[in-house]
């Protein structure tokens, strides 16, 4: 049973992910919303489903604590872990308003859930407050991205209109204008009705989608549970990893089905986007809902906050090299989760070798990774200056374009 329940919860997964990216990717199409932005508010929502139920769940039963660790180790996991492994199956698209604007929203989202932490918890107040700034997001967001689709078309629009007086000028076609003319407005109706109909199906893909996420998450999880209990695993280990994970899976296999299909900017939108989801409204309704706030520990403070905000400062210059998160890079991302979960299963189980491993990360391993991100950015910021040069006609050290052609033929 536990076997067809690990197999039925991968399945569940994959058939959720797929029916949940192919109803956004529609309903973003027929609504007039890019995949980016689809990814950062419909879908974001829809696979933090997990954390806000288990969030919910345990202010409800009188564990409100439990929200905090869950929404870092879900937001940890989503960006070393999710995002390394769907890098790994193709090199993400990182659109240029995610570096200027969702990935520094995100870390101020990190930020804020940090500073509000200080006291040892996070009130009522300060829970309305993350909610409040969640909402304020979403509705720029939707906002920003419906009027830049309207310019979009309206330009188009108007393109296409001139093109059509040109030919229509040229081949005299006023009568058949007038002809078709009678059934304009046949022909508006049935595309309201078709675009109605397409609507209700996207809606009926998010919600079978939703539903198959959570069902599969809920029996992988149970499974991995107890194949682990049987293994002689402790259940403090078993909630660092295994149950981490679990909550997460939502957004792996939906990020992973979306990089696959060539949603790649959903992939990631999908990513940044229940990150902020989980501070503002999983942290912000926990703490809303429990009378007392959100209990937060004074390991939480010092380790996995601070943990949190540099995993999501990260992401932002390897997204600005390149403007693509590649395979490489994935796989590092992968690897450093792997080192955190080492880390926390040694502190969990006061191992020996807990003091030479985290000596070995902070003046070893962290410093490097730290100087290879900064070269690739100053790298990055070179190439982009020099082809913007090369645009503008001068190259650096005062010649131009015209005087090397060698070297414009390069860049």
């Amino acid at each position: 049973m536990t076997l067809l329940l690990l197999l039925g919860g991968f399945v569940l997964l994959v058939g959720g992910g797929e029916a949940l990216v192919r109803g956004a990717a529609s309903l973003g199409r027929t609504v007039g919303l890019s995949s980016l932005i689809v990814g950062l508010t419909v879908v974001s929502s829809a696979t933090s489903a997990p954390e806000l139920a288990v969030s919910t769940g345990a202010a409800l039963s009188g564990s409100p604590g439990l929200a905090l660790g869950n929404v870092v180790g879900s937001n940890i996991a989503n960006i070393l872990f999710v995002l390394g492994l769907t890098a790994i199956f193709g090199a993400l698209v990182v659109k240029v308003q995610l570096i200027k604007v969702d990935i520094p929203i995100m870390i101020g989202f990190s930020v804020i859930a940090l500073l509000m932490a200080l006291d040892g918890g996070i009130s009522t107040l300060e829970g309305s407050i993350l909610v409040g700034l969640l909402v304020v997001y979403l509705a720029v967001t939707v906002v920003l991205a419906r009027r830049q689709t309207r310019r979009e078309r309206t330009a188009s629009s108007e393109q296409e209109i001139s093109s059509a007086r040109d030919v229509s000028s040229q081949q005299n076609t006023l009568d058949v204008d007038r002809a078709v003319g009678g059934g304009s407005v046949k022909l508006t109706k049935g595309l309201r009705t078709t675009k109605r109909r397409s609507i209700m199906v996207d809606l009926g893909l998010l919600v079978v989608g939703i539903a198959l996420l959570v069902v599969g998450a809920q029996m992988l999880v149970s499974a991995a549970s107890t194949i682990a209990l049987s293994l002689g695993v402790s259940d403090l280990i078993i909630g660092l990893t295994i149950v981490a994970i679990g909550t997460s899976l939502p957004e792996l296999a939906t990020s992973v089905i979306a990089a696959l299909r060539g949603e790649r900017d959903m992939a990631v939108g999908n990513l940044v986007g229940s990150n902020i989801f989980n501070i503002g409204a999983v942290l912000g309704l926990t703490s809303i809902i429990s009378p007392e706030g959100v209990e937060v520990a004074s390991a939480a403070v010092n380790f996995d906050l601070p943990v949190m905000i540099a995993t999501a400062m990260v992401l932002l210059p390897l997204a600005f090299t390149a403007q693509a998160i590649g395979r490489w890079e994935g796989l590092v991302l992968v690897t450093f989760y792997s080192a955190y979960v080492v880390y926390l299963v040694l502190y969990a189980a006061g191992h020996a070798a807990l003091e030479p491993f985290s000596s070995a990360m902070l003046w070893f391993v962290l410093p490097i990774t730290a100087l290879w991100i900064t070269a690739l950015v100053g790298y990055e910021i070179g190439v982009l200056r020099t082809r913007r040069a090369a645009r503008t006609g001068s190259l650096p050290g005062g010649g131009s374009s015209a005087e090397e052609p060698g070297r414009t033929g390069v860049l």
